[in-house]
């Protein structure tokens, strides 16, 4: 069942988006070479529990991880773009980091994710990196009542398709709201102009993401890491994302992002 939110709820889903843009954005200063994934993961658990919020990624157990995760943020590296399982691994120079965390606030949910390059970034890394946040604003732009769910799946793909990256259908986005993973499910491939009729009030988990040379998906022993099938570099960005009668309006975005162009302005409680 899909639930359309109230302004005053969505406004509600921002709170706790804005938390989880200043998680990402302290997760993002502080990665570096020579920093340990467990010390990003430690510190992301010490702002949550100040912050008297919940972990959505602590004790999930879906159908295809080797649960429960035990963990409050994702941290997948070079090849590795999904569901990254934090463990003792020290960063190196020109490592791609992928850093994804949703959290929960006074019982709403929001979602984010963004992709770094540690210390000197290769020119190849920085293209799939700056190809998933093209993607990501494009959906965002797309995201406006009136149009289709096949709208933000296509727009992904042709920035995809642009630059030349294959892309795989069997993970992206979802719907988000009082849990982490509601209807519908929002694919990285799509036609403009079908599926699901967008209104107000829908809110999303859009999160395009892309290996340099493959479309195909291996998973780690831990059961949860999940890796492009050739070894290729990997990058992920993703925003949650409420539509309303004004246009898209971004819960996640972080302060060094510019909002993207005809964005609508945030919605403030009285």
């Amino acid at each position: 069942m899909i639930e359309l939110k109230t302004p005053a709820e969505i406004e509600r889903m921002h709170v706790a988006g804005r938390f989880v843009a200043e998680i990402l954005s302290e997760v993002i200063r502080i990665a570096d070479v020579g920093v340990n994934l467990l010390d990003l993961e430690h510190h992301a658990r010490a702002m949550i529990k100040r912050r008297g919020a919940q972990s959505c990624y602590w004790d999930y157990a879906p159908s295809f991880g080797r649960g429960p995760f035990r963990n409050v943020i994702c941290l997948s590296v070079n090849d590795a773009v999904l569901h990254g399982l934090p463990h003792d691994y020290t960063l190196r120079d020109g490592d791609v980091l992928s850093a994804d965390i949703a959290v929960s606030i006074d019982g709403w949910v929001a979602d984010s994710a963004c992709t770094v390059i540690v210390g000197t970034a290769a020119e190849e890394d920085q293209r799939i990196v700056r190809a998933t946040e093209e993607a990501l604003e494009a959906a965002i732009q797309v995201a406006r009542p009136g149009n289709r769910l096949g709208d933000i799946s296509a727009a992904i793909y042709a920035v995809a398709r642009d630059h030349g990256y294959p892309v795989n259908d069997q993970f992206g986005g979802h719907g988000i709201g009082r849990t982490m993973h509601e209807e519908p499910h929002v694919s990285n491939i799509g036609k403009a102009g079908h599926g699901l009729k967008l209104r107000p009030g829908l809110t999303l988990a859009i999160e395009p993401w892309f290996a340099q040379t493959t479309d195909r998906i291996v998973y780690d022993p831990d059961g949860w890491t999940i890796r492009s099938a050739d070894g290729s570099r990997t990058a992920h960005s993703e925003h949650t994302v409420a539509i309303t009668e004004d246009g898209p309006l971004v819960l996640t975005r972080r302060e060094a992002e510019a909002p993207a162009a005809r964005e609508t302005t945030p919605a403030r409680l009285p």
